[in-house]
């Protein structure tokens, strides 16, 4: 990767911007005939959820992702639109590509411009499906995404970074591509964007058509508790689908200004295929986070409802702490993300007591897992052994896959998968996609899961799953 020292107004000036786009041609050979211009600019501080709803395209890719913290300041909200290079790839060597597609596209990448800033530079967006093959011939998303965007806009703070990407090759009209950016830099930064600060109202009709009914749910959780019983497994999360269906198409930004305004705690979502289907959720759970070498995860399993009063609240939370059968789901978590950090050379951290992670309408017991990571692990390696966690799949996890395979009727996609960003120095987080939907049209599908474990009672896990579904019927509008 070249890194050019900064040049302000870059994106503001016609002239310089084409001289600069030229220059970077004419440098190319019959060798090396292709390169990518990232050009970063802090810029006045936008909404980038609104920038969202007022430039992207339906047929178009982009990637949504926000978390606030205003307790740790680091609440960030960034939005990816459109693709300038992408990859799509299946198979049991996903994150090996993946990891492979970041490394070439940075090192054939130029980069000018508040190099210094939080969120500047190339950044690549990436949703990986639960399972590393489409089980269904009509999957709306691939088994792995990566991609670099055309235009990326970050708010942090008072502080917004805007990023344009583009190709440049040898035979290409360098003008035009400069005129592009000019036009949509300009539009970007001068359109009056409409506030998205207050919920919208979401009881609007929708019609709910079970994948699997409450009848066959506590089936698959009685025949789980059977295997568990005979040692075939010792854990095993069974999800659930609803298909709804709406009057009227649903609002992509209203439905995560809605999640975003309702969960604060939690990643608010978006990716798009690109064909018009959208991947939307509020999820309490990071998979991984890494700044600086330093790694964050969460260890996220045993669940309890909130109450309705402040003491009823404080007796199920004390309950929860106290559930040897969620105590022991939740240990389950912590000690296979150990063993796996360990079997990096890695060496995690975390307090032997578990914490409560409160939501507004749940509550789970949480761990937080730190270490230090040597500068040669890359973020997807880790990521590829982690993925799937027993918060989401079972342990033994390979025994657990097979039994989902045959007992879920619903392709899982990209729910209970990882979806994030990593940046050009292998920094990154990625959350898992859990309490989430895949919108199409006016039809959506909702997702939740339950981990069933011996002790776990069919009809109080199916009411755990009705409660995890609330969050997104409560904000699709």
């Amino acid at each position: 990767m070249t890194v050019i020292p900064h040049r302000a107004n870059l994106l503001q000036d016609r002239n310089q911007l084409h001289q600069f786009l030229l220059n970077c041609q004419q440098s190319l050979t019959e060798k090396d005939r292709t390169k990518i211009v990232s050009i970063s600019q802090e810029i006045y501080p936008l909404d980038p959820l609104a920038v969202l709803q007022e430039i992207s395209e339906p047929c178009q890719r982009h990637f949504y992702f926000e978390k606030r913290d205003p307790i740790a300041g680091k609440s960030f909200a960034i939005a990816a639109l459109d693709s300038a290079i992408h990859l799509t790839v299946a198979g049991t060597d996903r994150f090996v590509a993946a990891q492979n597609f970041i490394r070439s596209t940075v090192a054939n990448t130029i980069t000018i411009g508040a190099e210094r800033l939080p969120f500047s530079g190339p950044h690549f967006f990436c949703s990986f499906a639960f399972f590393d093959e489409n089980l269904a011939a009509n999957s709306y998303f691939p088994p792995a995404t990566i991609f670099l965007p055309k235009w990326q806009i970050t708010r942090q703070k008072d502080s917004c970074i805007l990023v344009a990407n583009a190709i440049i090759e040898k035979d290409r009209n360098v003008k035009n591509i400069a005129e592009n950016i000019w036009q949509t830099f300009d539009k970007i930064e001068s359109r009056k964007y409409h506030k998205l600060t207050t919920a919208i109202d979401s009881s609007i009709s929708l019609k709910q058509i079970p994948v699997n009914d409450a009848s066959q749910f506590k089936t698959s959780v009685k025949s789980a508790l059977e295997l568990i019983a005979s040692k075939y497994f010792s854990k095993i999360v069974l999800s659930q689908a609803i298909n709804v269906i709406s009057q009227t198409p649903f609002s992509l930004i209203d439905s995560l200004n809605n999640l975003r305004l309702s969960y604060p705690d939690c990643y608010v979502f978006s990716t798009s295929n690109g064909k018009g289907q959208n991947f939307i959720g509020a999820s309490p759970e990071r998979l991984i986070s890494i700044h600086n070498n330093q790694l964050l995860t969460d260890a996220l399993a045993g669940s309890a409802p909130r109450g309705k009063t402040e003491a009823g609240d404080a007796k199920l939370a004390q309950g929860l702490l106290e559930s040897e059968k969620d105590i022991r789901e939740h240990q389950v978590v912590i000690d296979f993300i150990v063993d796996r950090l360990s079997k990096l050379g890695i060496t995690p951290k975390f307090s032997p007591v578990p914490r409560l992670l409160q939501l507004s309408n749940i509550q789970h017991l949480w761990t937080p897992i730190t270490a230090q990571i040597p500068p040669d692990i890359h973020l997807l390696k880790i990521l590829a052994q982690l993925h799937p966690t027993p918060a989401v799949a079972g342990v033994p996890r390979d025994v657990a896959l097979e039994q989902i395979r045959r007992c879920e009727s619903c392709d899982r996609s990209l729910y209970a998968a990882p979806l994030g960003w990593i940046d050009r120095a292998g920094n990154g987080e990625f959350a898992v996609g859990i309490r989430s939907a895949l919108i199409d049209g006016d039809r959506a599908i909702l997702y939740a899961g339950a981990g069933i474990v011996a002790g776990s009672e069919p009809e109080k896990e199916l009411a755990e799953i009705q409660l995890k579904l609330q969050p997104l019927l409560n904000a699709l509008v």
